[in-house]
Formats: structure tokens, sequence, C-alpha cells
């Protein structure tokens, strides 16, 4: 699916600032995110990535602050929800997550300060991925070997 020009101009174009709340700045990012993938185009990527920089920026030094009193009320439920969020992407992209990132830091195109947050993602990421490939798949039941998947759901 593009991502429709209007859209992505619109996008673009949204203010936000310091005053601008956490959620709405994370729903900016997530719109950012998916129009960044879903665009061809170099140009409005450029755009879109350095509109998400600049959110992530506003949103990293408020992350340990206390919730606003004002938004206690649209973050509380009466239920559990069924899921929650959680990063699983499969073994194929974190191979390749890791390896992009390997050959970026490779290039030496990087800040030092850049670079040494690529160092600690790749670091997470290769963990994971490392931990996932290990991870035990099977278990002996009184019923024979099965598929941990099959007798955890």
């Amino acid at each position: 699916m593009a991502t429709i020009l209007d859209q992505t101009h619109t996008l673009l174009t949204v203010p936000f600032s310091t005053d601008t709340d956490f959620t709405l700045l994370a729903d900016y990012c997530d719109r950012f995110a998916v129009s960044l993938i879903e665009t061809d185009d170099p140009a409005q990527r450029l755009a879109l990535c350095g509109r998400l920089a600049a959110c992530l920026a506003l949103l990293r030094p408020t992350l340990n602050d206390p919730i606003p009193p004002h938004l206690v009320d649209s973050l509380t439920v009466d239920t559990l929800p069924e899921t929650s969020p959680c990063f699983a992407p499969g073994f194929d992209l974190v191979c390749e997550y890791s390896e992009t990132l390997a050959q970026l830091l490779l290039s030496r195109a990087l800040s030092p300060l850049a670079e040494k947050a690529m160092t600690g993602l790749l670091a997470e990421l290769v963990w994971y991925f490392a931990a996932e490939l290990k991870a035990p798949r099977w278990i002996r039941t009184a019923d024979g070997v099965k598929s941990i998947e099959e007798v955890a759901a």
C-alpha cells in the first residue's frame, strides 16, 4: 500500500513541541514509522525520518516522568488487555537487522555517540537472536516429545 501524498504532507506539517502529551508524541512516532516504511520517495523518507527523530528527541527526556493527571484516565482500563505490545520479529528479520547494523558500524559513517547507541542496539539484538536460536523447542511429556508451543497453548 503506497502512502498517499496528502496524508504524508499533513504528517510532515503536524505541530508538536515539548508541551505535547507523550501519548500524542507516541502516536506521531507510530504514524511517521508507518509512512517511512510505505514511501519510496527519498525526499519524503528523509523528511519523515527527521520528524520521527524530532519526536523521539522530545520523548526521551520525559520517559521517567510521572504520568500527568489528565492522562491517567485514558491509560486506565476495567479489564486486563488480552495482549501486550511486544517486539517479536522472526529470526530472519532479527538476523537481517543485526547484519545491517554490523555493516553500518563497519562503514564508520556514524558520530561517536550514534556509534555507541548502534553498538548497544546491535548487542541487544544479537543476544536476543542467539538466545532465541538456542532456546528449547520441545518438551518430554508422559505422552512423548511435544512442541513447547503445543503444550503452552
